[in-house]
């Protein structure tokens, strides 16, 4: 009878909706068994497109439903569920795109997403699915958010605490308030002796009102702050770096983006930057995306030193450059001083003639983006302002420059230039013609390797050459060498290796009170705002005296108000307010009365990864009105497995307990923002006591992505793939010649194919097993049409093996199974496949287990008929690949559905173990021979056939050997 896929898998999907095939209870609920152990297995949030899937979306879905469907078999109980992340720029801009409110365009986006991993079988628990647009589920969102408004980092815990506990301490002198308005605890000495607080600083009950509320609210780890921004005023809102271009324009519509400040809320995601790094180490990751994350939080030893401004007027202390290096041993080759263009001391030292030309600068710095201004490959630009620094180390009066390539948002907005040791510095200084001095002598290789070529060869000529001229060389010297040219009447780092150079030259600092030991990190503080509509609105209050008021929990959620104008308004002024859509909100929801006084809500909306910071939490417990998430089901799923593993089960990294989401799987794209954002939402939330994990994702796999051939035109614009023609070799737009190349599948390249046209003509099975057969799933694969149809025949030949050549259509069980004992080589066949499919199901090697499968099924097919034991193994191994296929034949077979539940196959040691062994036998160290021999035999007979080998006797040439030795399995060395 015909392989009639498309009737299959229409009936099976209709089959596990109505039955709820893959929903999993929680514990407490009907049907839980807590004797099986679980796996919590999850893909990253979708994002529900207008555009809907192409094929290469589903390459990481199609795998996680293998893995747990193949572990349910196993008999995990096995958590697998999928959600839509749908609010952020995309939506918005595709409602505004269509002129429709984005509620509309994105419920649509997510009926049709919907439709189309249904089709393809994945074995979700869809009655866990949610969207983050639901107001059900950013009431959590905006309640998370408020747990970090009311938490301050406490540094001695090294943890998140309620801001109120800060506010007793306070309140009891456990801290004082600083004279900059920070926290200072009380010394043992140095107490004022009237008040006995620390000198300079004062009690709370001193503060007024509003100081002891500013002073809260710049200690929460959600906080408002005035920080230069990516402002696009075409799109009327913040965008992150990661959506501005390398040209300094948005990523959605291409439009000029500018640095201004701007009044923002803030996550205080720095003070987690040590236990984000050290909690690497409890995951089980890749260590590239390990690397990303630690690169990206960018953690420095060094110092900070005070940099005096004799310019910068009376109160010139006030104005002193703070500086941080990782290299302060180089302290006495700094030649001249960087700051950003922002930076508020360039007002105060900025002479009267440097005026106009710092101006300009500053205005045309202001019109880049912070990733154009930190190109490497850009020229590096600057500007003096005639003002001078002093160095603390030798006195000298450094020329303050104001440069784009430092920013106010890294470090201190401040550096001194060691040009002679810093990459950056030494191409500026030549190009400025400034001077380069070295303070640290390169070893004498990479004298040898960077000398100009008139430099004389011998060691001591190029070190002095060095010492005379260092632009004369090619490169800074930026590594370790000794130090040289760096004294004063306090200390000498000559001759001193740098290690020891950067203790003492930081001991001296500390010493003499011009710098301090300090580290420092790349990683910056969360900016939380958009100037958009379609987002979570926060739940906070403005007050009419500047006061911030936190939203009553029971008043949550805060949703969004309708509105028919949600655009955005544009303006070509980048000097322009900004005007958040939900400012034109009806006033009913924009304005809040209480006690007789008026607030006004929070204007902004938080950014897309807001909501994908915590789903994986939500999806243990998606329907909870009184709580985020049950703390009994959020233990059971996220925390490490204590039970024993599957009867039967490998002992494999699954097994190892780890906290988190058993498997996490998705793109390498995320592997810094969403992954980082999410790490400290949890730790927060683990400090508070609301969740039990230090760690959200315990195991984590990037899947790679699928290429297709793209083709662009003469003006280099992509033209739609699928309407270009091969003739003679060449490629056609139409009558215009066009060129190839490969890239990812995607809407951007124009080279996208629907799963929809896929699964009409070959089947959702066909599909599933060609994505994964393309090759190893965490590599690249290009698609080809054409190799599809091989996958898609081997499952017709599969099909045909079961019922032969009747093309009568009838739903009779499968004709060719026999009801017969295999034979010994079918059985040896059978359990090999069985031990190889299960060996590379555990390690995701889908595509060598869809190959061991089609070499079992094609040998199968000579046969005269199939033993009913090797058919049902057969239908279990194939059913987590094709399980349309898989329920049929199941069903078929005379067996309930769902095969879903059907036991995972097991293997017989008898016929795994091979008959024979083909061992080497060398003589006196060297291969000479190979022999034969049974898989039992004992090392007696295997001496024996050792020697026999006319080989190795031509060897022995009639001596008796000294030693024969049998390495079990391995090999013979004979000794002569």
């Amino acid at each position: 009878m015909p392989y009639d896929f498309q009737t299959i898998e229409a009936k099976w999907q209709r089959h596990w909706a109505e039955n709820g095939t893959f929903h999993v209870p929680n514990p407490g609920e009907p049907g839980f068994d807590p004797d099986r152990p679980k796996l919590y297995v999850l893909d990253m949030f979708p994002y529900p497109s207008g555009a809907g899937l192409h094929v290469g979306h589903p390459l990481g879905y199609i795998a996680t439903d293998i893995v747990s469907r193949y572990k349910r078999m196993r008999g995990y109980r096995v958590l697998h569920p999928i959600g839509y992340d749908a609010f952020g720029l995309p939506a918005e801009q595709y409602a505004i795109d269509h002129n429709v409110h984005p509620r509309e365009t994105t419920d649509a986006n997510i009926e049709n997403m919907t439709r189309q991993l249904k089709q393809l079988g994945l074995g979700y628990d869809w009655q866990r699915c949610f969207a983050t647009t639901d107001p059900g589920y950013y009431k959590w969102t905006q309640w998370i958010f408020l747990q970090l408004f009311h938490s301050w980092f406490d540094p001695g815990a090294g943890a998140a605490r309620p801001i109120h506990e800060l506010e007793q301490a306070l309140s009891a002198e456990v801290y004082y308030v600083g004279p900059d308005g920070e926290i200072v605890a009380p010394p043992s000495e140095g107490l004022d002796a009237v008040t006995g607080s620390p000198i300079g600083a004062r009690k709370w009950h001193e503060l007024t009102p509003q100081q002891q509320r500013n002073l809260l609210d710049s200690y929460r780890l959600a906080y408002l702050s005035e920080v230069p921004v990516n402002w696009c005023p075409a799109l009327g809102t913040v965008l992150a770096n990661e959506e501005v271009t390398a040209e300094g324009r948005s990523e959605r519509g291409n439009h000029p983006v500018y640095q201004r400040p701007l009044e923002q809320w803030m996550l205080r995601i720095t003070a987690y930057a040590d236990r984000l790094l050290a909690d690497l180490d409890l995951v089980d990751w890749p260590e590239p995306i390990k690397a990303m994350q630690r690169n990206w939080i960018g953690r420095s030893e060094g110092a900070e030193i005070r940099f005096p401004l004799p310019d910068a007027g009376p109160d010139a202390s006030e104005y002193d450059l703070l500086v941080f290096t990782t290299r302060p041993d180089t302290l006495f080759g700094a030649t001249y001083m960087v700051l950003a263009p922002e930076h508020p001391v360039v007002d105060e030292i900025t002479a009267e003639d440097r005026w106009e030309a710092v101006k300009a600068y500053r205005e045309a710095a202001a019109e880049q983006s912070a990733l154009d201004r930190q190109a490497e490959q850009k020229q590096k630009t600057g500007v003096f302002t005639g003002g001078y620094a002093t160095n603390p180390a030798n006195g000298e009066a450094l020329p303050v420059w104001i440069a784009d390539y430092v920013m106010m948002g890294y470090g201190t907005g401040a550096i001194m230039a060691v040009p002679a040791h810093d990459e950056r510095d030494f191409a500026f200084a030549k190009q400025q013609e400034l001077p380069i001095r070295p303070v640290v002598m390169p070893d004498d290789a990479w004298l040898r390797e960077s000398a100009p070529e008139d430099a004389p060869t011998d060691a001591a000529s190029l070190r002095a050459a060095y010492r005379a001229d260092p632009a004369r060389f090619a490169d800074a010297f930026a590594g370790e060498g000794t130090g040289i040219n760096s004294s004063n009447e306090a200390i000498s780092l000559n001759d001193r290796p740098t290690p020891d150079a950067k203790r003492v030259i930081v001991d001296w600092l500390e010493e003499s009170g011009n710098g301090r030991r300090q580290v420092q990190y790349r990683l910056q503080d969360w900016l939380f705002s958009r100037q958009r509509y379609w987002g979570e609105p926060f739940p906070l209050l403005h007050g009419p005296d500047g006061e911030i008021e936190a939203v009553p929990e029971d008043e949550l959620p805060v949703e969004l108000p309708p509105m028919t104008d949600f655009k955005p308004e544009p303006s070509a002024d980048p000097d322009a307010p900004p005007q958040p859509p939900l400012a034109r909100a009806p006033d009913e929801w924009k304005h809040v009365t209480r006690n007789g006084r008026t607030y006004t809500r929070e204007l902004n909306t938080m950014p897309q990864w807001a909501g994908s910071c915590w789903y994986y939490l939500r999806f243990c417990d998606p329907d909870n009105d009184e709580l985020f998430v049950d703390p009994d089901a959020q233990y059971y799923w996220m925390r490490g497995s204590e039970q024993s593993p599957a009867p039967g089960d490998a002992a494999d990294a699954w097994l190892r307990p780890r906290d988190g989401v058993d498997l996490y799987v998705g793109g390498v794209e995320h592997a810094v923002l969403h992954l980082l954002y999410a790490r400290f939402w949890h730790k927060v939330l683990y400090d508070l006591g609301h969740v039990f994990t230090p760690e959200p994702f315990g195991r984590l796999y990037n899947q790679g992505y699928i290429q297709r051939e793209a083709y662009t035109d003469a003006r280099g614009v992509y033209v739609p793939a699928d309407k270009v023609e091969e003739r003679d070799g060449r490629f056609f737009y139409g009558d215009e010649e066009v060129t190839e190349e490969f890239g990812k599948m995607g809407k951007s390249l124009k080279n996208a194919i629907t799963p929809d046209d896929v699964c009409a003509r070959y089947g959702a099975d066909t599909l599933r097993l060609y994505e994964m057969y393309m090759g190893p799933l965490e590599q690249n694969k290009t698609w080809s049409t054409r190799d599809i149809v091989g996958v898609h025949r081997f499952l017709q030949r599969l099909w045909r093996n079961f019922f032969g050549d009747d093309e009568s259509g009838s739903d009779g069980p499968p004709a060719r199974v026999a009801e017969r004992d295999p034979s010994d080589e079918e059985n040896r066949l059978l359990h090999r496949t069985i031990q190889s499919v299960s060996g590379d199901m555990e390690s995701l090697r889908f595509n060598t287990a869809i190959a061991r499968l089609i070499e079992l099924n094609n040998a199968a097919l000579h046969w005269d008929d199939v033993p009913r034991t090797v058919a049902e193994s057969v239908v279990r191994m194939i059913a987590p690949l094709a399980p349309h296929l898989g329920e049929e034949l199941w069903q078929r077979l005379g067996h309930e559905p769902s095969v879903a539940d059907a036991p995972w196959p097991a293997w017989d040691e008898r016929y795994v173990r091979a008959e024979t062994l083909e061992l080497p036998v060398q003589v006196n160290g060297k291969v000479r021979a190979r022999i034969e021999v049974d898989a039992e035999a004992d090392e007696e007979t295997i001496r024996a056939t050792a020697l026999r080998e006319q080989r190795v006797t031509s060897f022995l040439d009639g001596k008796t050997p000294k030693k024969v030795v049998v390495v079990p399995g391995k090999l013979v060395n004979v000794v002569v």
